[in-house]
């Protein structure tokens, strides 16, 4: 198997090689020539196995170079170290009620889903770089929304043979989010905040990795760049495998026959996870359809619907940070798997740089609507989902998870449509301390880590001990930069 560009399907790359580049050069995103398949039978043979089992079998047929002993024992380290993740079952599960079903990816270090990723990707890299023979350092260079900085900051954290600097939107973040950040441990790690957006942040990161001549000084100081946002395979892959792994999980429990069509609801911004999703579709997983739920920056919501993607609109800051985001970057990967060429794929993101805008054929625009299914809610619709379950059921969702929720029932109510569906739950409810306390009828909010002491009195439950440990911890990282500055904080870090 090898990677291509999604706009130069004439290069290829080792999986390692891709890894390790993390975007191509070209400005295109890898991905794999090839999609593996999995059958009922492999699936009902994942059944009595743990997560990183799991996770080998999902995993291996992308990773040639990679041995399935290698493999399990890199698993075994991203999710099975005593302690790392606060639920034996790593991705549990939750049923609220009939033919709903909460998956809860934020019982990692960072409690979020990016520690799903970013807890495997290190290793994955790390090996990489031994199996292409890569002296250099390398400068790991994360945009994030709020989740994907302090996962990558802690997967990465004094992991030899690399640095890592991360990027995120002044006041686009929440106080915990933040706090996680700046307050971030290791020898080998960097913050800095930009003025603007995650999508000026995001923007500025790909010219940096588009940058010639600063790669060529970087190189010359013995580094190079690669990423651990999920415009890097390494990123994505690892996600693949909670999709599998929760419809085996349910098949195991009963909830739903083997071979059943089950639904994922999917909050999205980036279109990283929800791809992961349609990556387990296509390999055999019996999905249904895959809803993208989405805030008020509803550029994919529109897309779904209409084939045309528009970022020109009003950007909202939301009380689910994490997807205020206006360029999804993995959508490039869907339209090259959906069958537009290398070349339709280049001239789309030509246009969107260009114009901020560009419109699919019609034969993708159908093929994206047979899978897809799409919705958006409002902030005040979040926070009243958010307020209702929990007195209903006692089951606390972080805002995010909230979009989700809200977009599924009104898909059921719209269309009847009672198919077993999984809700993906990307975060704690601790994270959001704020928002959640205002959807619980709590307006006024304790100052620092005390809103988390708020918050569990509130709800009668705990906040989770790496949020709790935030308490006291020193602020390391206190440095703003324009976005058109954050080149000359990468130079500066790695002077």
């Amino acid at each position: 198997m090898y990677y291509v560009s999604t706009r130069d399907s004439s290069l290829r790359f080792t999986a390692a090689q891709a890894i390790v580049q993390g975007l191509s050069r070209d400005g295109g995103l890898f991905l794999p020539d090839t999609i593996p398949t999995l059958t009922l039978e492999d699936l009902r043979a994942m059944m009595p196995l743990s997560y990183p089992e799991r996770a080998v079998r999902v995993m291996k047929p992308y990773l040639e170079e990679f041995s399935e002993e290698e493999l399990l024992a890199d698993a075994r380290r991203a999710y099975a170290v005593p302690g790392k993740f606060d639920d034996p079952a790593v991705t549990p599960l939750h049923t609220t009620h009939h033919g709903t079903h909460f998956l809860e990816l934020w019982h990692g270090p960072t409690c979020a889903f990016k520690d799903m990723a970013l807890q495997m990707l290190p290793l994955l890299l790390t090996a990489s770089l031994r199996k292409t023979g890569e002296e250099k350092t390398a400068c790991i260079l994360v945009a994030t929304s709020g989740d994907t900085g302090k996962a990558a900051l802690e997967g990465f954290r004094d992991v030899e043979g690399t640095k890592i600097l991360v990027f995120y939107p002044k006041d686009g973040v929440s106080d915990i989010q933040q706090l996680q950040m700046v307050t971030q441990e290791g020898d080998n790690v960097g913050v800095s905040a930009v003025v603007g957006n995650f999508d000026d942040a995001q923007n500025g990161v790909k010219a940096i990795f588009s940058d010639g001549a600063l790669r060529e000084r970087l190189a010359e100081r013995g580094y190079f760049l690669s990423s651990a946002n999920s415009i890097n395979w390494g990123r994505v892959l690892p996600q693949i495998v909670y999709y599998v792994s929760a419809y085996v999980e349910l098949a195991a429990r009963g909830e739903i026959r083997l071979g059943q069509e089950l639904n994922f609801c999917v909050p999205t911004g980036n279109f990283g996870n929800i791809l992961a999703g349609y990556y387990a579709k296509r390999m055999g997983v019996p999905i249904g359809k895959l809803i993208c739920a989405s805030n008020s920056n509803n550029v994919l919501t529109d897309f779904i619907r209409t084939g045309v993607y528009d970022r020109n609109r009003p950007f909202h800051n939301t009380i689910s940070p994490s997807m205020d985001i206006l360029i999804s970057s993995n959508l490039e990967r869907l339209l090259y798997l959906l069958g537009a060429s290398d070349g339709e794929v280049r001239g789309y993101m030509d246009q969107l740089r260009a114009t901020g805008r560009y419109q699919v054929s019609e034969a993708i625009a159908r093929a994206v609507r047979e899978t897809f299914l799409c919705g958006f809610c409002d902030d005040a619709r979040t926070e009243n989902a958010v307020g209702k379950v929990f007195s209903h059921g006692k089951y606390l969702m972080d805002p995010h998870t909230a979009v989700a929720y809200t977009v599924l029932m009104d898909h059921r109510a719209a269309t009847g449509d009672n198919t077993p569906t999984v809700v993906v739950s990307t975060a704690s409810p601790f994270k959001f301390c704020t928002s959640v306390l205002d959807a619980l009828g709590v307006r006024q909010h304790a100052a620092g880590t005390a809103v988390l002491d708020q918050l569990a009195e509130a709800s009668g439950q705990q906040p989770p001990a790496p949020l709790a440990g935030l308490k006291g911890r020193a602020v390391r990282f206190t440095g703003v930069t324009e976005k058109e500055g954050m080149a000359a904080v990468v130079e500066a870090m790695l002077r």
